[in-house]
């Protein structure tokens, strides 16, 4: 079968699609015949070689598919083949044929896509869980989210509505991306780290007070600031979170997509003067210690895409040949939304 392989760290010189065995479940686990898989950043992080994402090399990435069930493993009952599924593996998710957890592969409702169903066990149970989980998000609330224009922030801004409704201020790495996210559904969108662009809402310097983003988001709420902030950058916008946040405000840390070295959190008293929480989020975590939460938030998504009350545009690559392309572009912040590949019928 055919499966994407990232060589060695590095860039698209060492992604390249090759022949492989076919995998075979063990215990507790389905084999799934792969229809879309869905492309994130994390494979991004795991190419780059950032530490803790890729035990060794050859790396097989891919953690989100949707298909149909191939082969059950011992033990493995509510599901039988030829069943449409969607499954989080814990790689190997760009390829033909994949193996997942039982309780991780989730039966795809009448009427869902196997093409959108491909963006829900990772990207959209993700942003599920960052919300009403680890953001104990409250209808009303003010959302601020970092890199607005992505995967994540997309489906956040899809998410929201359909759990009561807030105001959705998001942040951009370029200018250029303000638009989009936008159009998706952000009342205000603000660039970090650049001059404005077209689209963009506000200043585009770093996270201080001296009319940079902070001062602007501030101004957009009124001077209250924000009651949640969903942050994949590590801790290098930290500061600015704290600086924007509202009294009781919850900070969602869920990745380091900068790469760069983490900082130390900010010291128990700054965050006891503002009643403010610092929450970490990790998919993978998740997946490995407690699945069935992780299942919970795929079925409720699913629940909303099979009613019609959620749609979340996807764009679709036409095969494995293209991801390390698209992998660039999400490294290099040109990617707008979410990715999708086509990888069997």
């Amino acid at each position: 079968m055919r499966a994407l392989v990232m060589t060695a760290p590095g860039g698209a010189e060492n992604s390249e699609v090759r022949e492989v065995p076919v995998p075979h479940p063990g215990p507790g686990q389905v084999a799934v015949d792969v229809a879309h898989a869905g492309l994130n950043f994390v494979d991004v992080m795991t190419r780059r070689g950032d530490a803790a994402y890729a035990a060794e090399w050859p790396y097989r990435p891919g953690k989100e598919v949707s298909g149909t069930v191939r082969e059950l493993g011992a033990g493995v009952t509510g599901l039988a083949v030829g069943d449409r599924v969607v499954a989080a593996p814990v790689g190997a998710g760009l390829a033909e044929v994949v193996v997942a957890e039982a309780a991780l592969t989730v039966p795809l409702p009448d009427g869902v896509a196997l093409r959108e169903a491909a963006a829900v066990p990772l990207g959209l149970a993700t942003s599920m869980l960052l919300l009403t989980d680890a953001g104990r998000f409250t209808a009303g609330d003010t959302v601020l989210v970092h890199s607005a224009g992505g995967g994540i922030g997309n489906a956040v801004a899809r998410l929201v509505p359909l759990l009561g409704g807030g105001r959705l201020i998001g942040t951009v790495g370029r200018p250029e991306k303000a638009a989009a996210a936008l159009a998706s559904g952000y009342d205000h969108v603000f660039a970090r780290g650049a001059a404005d662009g077209p689209g963009a809402d506000g200043p585009g310097t770093d996270g201080s007070n001296g009319g940079g983003p902070a001062e602007a988001i501030r101004a957009a709420t009124g001077g209250r600031g924000v009651d949640l902030v969903l942050d994949p950058l590590g801790t290098a916008a930290l500061d600015l979170d704290l600086a924007v946040a509202a009294p009781g405000a919850r900070i969602v840390l869920f990745g380091n997509a900068g790469g760069g070295a983490v900082a130390d959190l900010p010291p128990l008293g700054r965050l006891m003067a503002g009643n403010l929480t610092v929450t970490g989020f990790s998919h993978r975590g998740l997946a490995a210690t407690a699945p069935e939460r992780l299942a919970r938030a795929v079925r409720r998504v699913l629940g909303l895409l099979a009613d019609g009350g959620l749609d979340l545009p996807v764009t679709e690559l036409p095969g494995l040949d293209a991801v390390p392309a698209a992998h660039d572009a999400m490294q290099e912040g040109r990617a707008t939304g979410k990715y999708v590949v086509r990888v069997g019928g």
